[in-house]
């Protein structure tokens, strides 16, 4: 059984976070899986193993800063993740890189997105 069935947090400005993680999504290679009305977007394998952005309103404010880190299919796409993210306008958290505090072979990038979330991209090199 996987960990999550999804995990949602709630966006300032829906567009601006959609053109954002549809950007570092597609560099990770996790598709679109779910839209709803301009308010949810879900990106992932499928619906029930997704990360989602939603919209915040006056019943759902923003979620508070968070910690995602997304699992990346080689060094070479933590990397692109890294620069894509950059160019969206994120800000560096910790540039590519080996984490030996954190594991043997933990390559990972972090940013910090448009909402103050720490994302990070990590990949394990065995």
């Amino acid at each position: 059984m996987k960990l999550f069935n999804h995990v949602q947090i709630k966006v300032k400005d829906l567009d601006s976070s959609q053109k954002f993680y549809d950007a570092i999504m597609e560099v990770l290679g996790y598709p679109t899986v779910l839209e709803i009305d301009k308010k949810v977007i879900g990106y992932g394998t499928d619906v029930h193993d997704m990360f989602e952005i939603c919209q915040a309103d006056k019943k759902a404010v923003p979620s508070g800063p968070v910690h995602v880190a997304f699992n990346a299919s080689s060094m070479e796409v933590v990397d692109d993740f890294y620069r894509t993210a950059i160019q969206q306008g994120a800000q560096c958290n910790g540039a590519p890189g080996f984490c030996p505090e954190y594991e043997e072979g933990y390559y990972a990038a972090f940013v910090i997105d448009l909402d103050g979330h720490n994302i990070e991209a990590v990949y394990k090199v065995k």
